[in-house]
C-alpha cells in the first residue's frame, strides 16, 4: 500500500511504545525506529511493568516534543499505556493520533503475575484519533475483546487476518500496511 499521507507523517514525531519484554531487533517496531527515525520510549523495567512509571516515561517523552506533533505507536502492553497515559495526562493535545495494535485482554483468567498492576483495561474514549489493529488469532485476545477495546476507545479497528500478537513472530517485517494505516491516521488528524 502506497503512503497517501507522506507529508503529515513527516511533520510528526513518532513515539513507539513497546510491550511487556520490549521490542527485539526482528519486530516490526524495532524495524521503524531503524528506518524512519521512530523513537522508542524506553522504560526502566520491561520485566515487571509498573503502570505509574510506564505512564511518567510516556509523558516525559511526549513534553520532549515540544512544538512537534506526536504519534503514538503501541503495541501489546504499549497499546494499554497510550490509554491509561491519556486518561491522566494534561498534554493529549500534542498528540495527533495513535495506532494501538494488539492490545491483549487484561481482564483474563491466566493473565500472567507481572501484568496484574496493569488489570483492568482504561475503558473511555481517546482524546484524539485512534486505530486499533488485531488479528483473527491473537492468542492474548478475542477478536471480540479487541473489538471491545476499539469501541471503548473510540477508535477505528482494523484486522490483520492470522497474525498471531502482530510481534516478530508473525514475520510482518516492515510491515508496511501498518505504516500505511499510521500515515492515514495523520493525514486524516489534519484536515
Amino acid at each position: 500500500m502506497t503512503d497517501r499521507h507522506p507529508d503529515a507523517l513527516a511533520a510528526c514525531r513518532v513515539l513507539q511504545l513497546p510491550g511487556w519484554k520490549n521490542a527485539g531487533p526482528a519486530h516490526w517496531q524495532t524495524r521503524w525506529q531503524t528506518a524512519h527515525g521512530d523513537r522508542r520510549v524506553d522504560q526502566d523495567d520491561w520485566a515487571w511493568p509498573r503502570r505509574g512509571d510506564w505512564m511518567a516515561r510516556l509523558e516525559d517523552a511526549v513534553l520532549a516534543e515540544a512544538g512537534r506533533p506526536v504519534l503514538l505507536v503501541g503495541h501489546g502492553l504499549g497499546s494499554h499505556l497510550a490509554a491509561a497515559w491519556a486518561g491522566h495526562s494534561r498534554h493529549t493535545d500534542r498528540v495527533r493520533g495513535a495506532l494501538l495494535v494488539a492490545p491483549p485482554d487484561l481482564d483474563r483468567d491466566d493473565l500472567p503475575p507481572q501484568l496484574a498492576g496493569w488489570r483492568s483495561t482504561v475503558r473511555r474514549p481517546l482524546p484524539f484519533a485512534a486505530t486499533v489493529v488485531g488479528s483473527d488469532d491473537d492468542p492474548h485476545a478475542s477478536p471480540a475483546r479487541t473489538d471491545a477495546m476499539a469501541a471503548a476507545w473510540g477508535a477505528q479497528r482494523r484486522t490483520a487476518g492470522f497474525a498471531g500478537s502482530l510481534d516478530a513472530d508473525a514475520g510482518l517485517g516492515d510491515w508496511p500496511q501498518g505504516r500505511a494505516w499510521l500515515a492515514a491516521l495523520a493525514g486524516a488528524a489534519t484536515r
